[in-house]
């Protein structure tokens, strides 16, 4: 008899603490806990996601004979209080990697049998080391030693039928309409799987950054809330590569599995540095003197500064929930380099705004963008938002889709709209400074301004 304790793993298929929990024989009670002290935190699209994900998963629960327990509530209390109830069950629970988790479950585990196995990372997390046992903190290293490691067995499959539910009271879900860009539950992320794995994968490495593609797996909410298991996205990856067609098909499935192995690498640092969600890893970093500028971080966050490509990604995010890879590393250097506002600032509305938002990933990708962080990329490197999106958005499908005033923009002037001549602003339906703002900051004054700031900071 078990319980197998869900947080962020609602799937059936792939799942190491769900067969602990079976083997170990009777009673089977899967339970989810709403924790106050997390849902207090404002992300809606985000909790909408997952409980829509919990609502999916008790539903295949059910199909298999069981069903899903939800309680309200501290879980260092609810969960002891719910092992006594059945009489000093023993608790299975997937590990995972912030501060917060592993204090609440050495709570836990303090006041009854609780087992963590792995499944957050396709490793168990803290198992990627140098030879001398310490920590990896730039990435190509711990790639390479991720690589070196053999992957477990083959996916665990999903049960056939389940034991039943023991009656016990059980709370509500809270009613959230779920994001329609992202269906929830296991089967759609198997399904987005299969699709990406039936050809765009092998096209990844070209499309990877164009805004103006379908060229992402669309998956990231899907493992935030392991509705898809870190180690079948990473063994996908790997399979597509031994059996791709040609060099540039190989290419990109080794690079989709690069960009798994950076979630591995933010999951190992925030494991082994928890600091990182409360300050700069790179001591420097502390020392740069952010502008406090509340009406640029709105303009920001709103979609209006001014410049196309870095306003369609934030509508993008405010649409949506989620934004193209490319795009995050735009609107954060944006931020960061352009604005000088603090990246703290950023990942915060990031993490409100996000469905995929994962503390580690997102602080990871902001302190990178900052070059206050692990690995992180260089301080005198200042994204130009005007070449950036002729580059990634060449005709200015994207920006004409997120950014509807300047649908009937020119092409030559798509990303630097105030070059449109006057005589044509009527024709393309969009007055410069009144249906869409002139520039909130100009690039050549950004950078001056930013690489000043940062080589004081960096010098001390």
């Amino acid at each position: 008899m078990a319980i197998w304790w869900i947080r962020r793993d609602l799937r059936l298929t792939d799942n190491l603490a769900l067969q602990a929990a079976l083997e170990a024989g009777g009673a089977f009670v899967p339970v989810f806990v709403l924790d106050p002290a997390l849902l207090a935190r404002p992300a809606e699209r985000r909790q909408a996601f997952l409980f829509a994900g919990l609502r999916a998963l008790s539903e295949n629960l059910h199909a298999l004979g069981s069903g899903l327990l939800i309680r309200r509530g501290d879980p260092t209390e609810e969960l002891p209080r719910l092992a006594q109830e059945l009489g000093g069950l023993p608790i299975f629970a997937e590990e995972d990697a912030s501060h917060y988790a592993r204090e609440r479950d050495r709570l836990v585990g303090s006041r009854t049998a609780l087992s963590l196995l792995p499944g957050a990372g396709a490793h168990p997390l803290g198992s990627v080391l140098k030879a001398d046992g310490t920590p990896f903190t730039v990435f190509t290293p711990f790639s390479r030693a991720w690589k070196a490691l053999p992957l477990p067995a083959a996916n665990l499959p999903s049960p056939r039928s389940l034991p039943p539910l023991p009656a016990l009271p059980s709370a509500d879900l809270p009613d959230l309409p779920a994001p329609a860009s992202f269906p929830a539950g296991e089967q759609e992320a198997q399904r987005r799987l299969d699709a990406f794995l039936d050809g765009p994968i092998y096209d990844y490495k070209e499309d990877r950054d164009r805004m103006d593609l379908e060229g992402s797996s669309g998956l990231s909410p899907y493992l935030r809330f392991g509705m898809l298991s870190a180690r079948q996205a990473a063994q996908a990856a790997r399979g597509a590569s031994y059996s791709a067609p040609n060099e540039s098909a190989r290419a990109g499935a080794e690079i989709w599995l690069n960009e798994l192995l950076w979630r591995e690498f933010y999951l190992s640092i925030l494991y082994h540095f928890p600091r990182v969600l409360a300050e700069s890893f790179v001591p420097a970093g502390k020392n740069i003197r952010w502008r406090q500028a509340p009406q640029d971080l709105a303009a920001w966050q709103s979609g209006r500064t001014g410049y196309p490509v870095v306003d369609a990604g934030m509508r993008q995010l405010a649409s949506l929930g989620w934004m193209h890879n490319r795009a995050r590393m735009i609107t954060a250097s944006f931020l960061v380099k352009h604005l000088l506002i603090n990246w703290q600032e950023g990942e915060a509305w990031f993490m409100r705004q996000l469905v995929d938002g994962d503390p580690a990933s997102n602080n990871g990708g902001w302190q990178w963008t900052a070059g206050t962080g692990t690995d992180a990329a260089p301080y005198f490197r200042v994204f130009n938002p005007i070449l950036q999106g002729l580059r990634f958005d060449p005709l200015g499908v994207y920006v004409r889709r997120w950014v509807p005033e300047l649908a009937g923009v020119p092409t030559r002037t798509i990303h630097t709209p105030w070059q449109m001549p006057a005589e044509l602003e009527g024709a393309a339906g969009c007055r410069l400074g009144v249906d869409y703002p002139l520039p909130i900051v100009e690039h050549p004054l950004a950078r001056e301004r930013v690489l000043s700031v940062y080589q004081q900071a960096f010098r001390r």
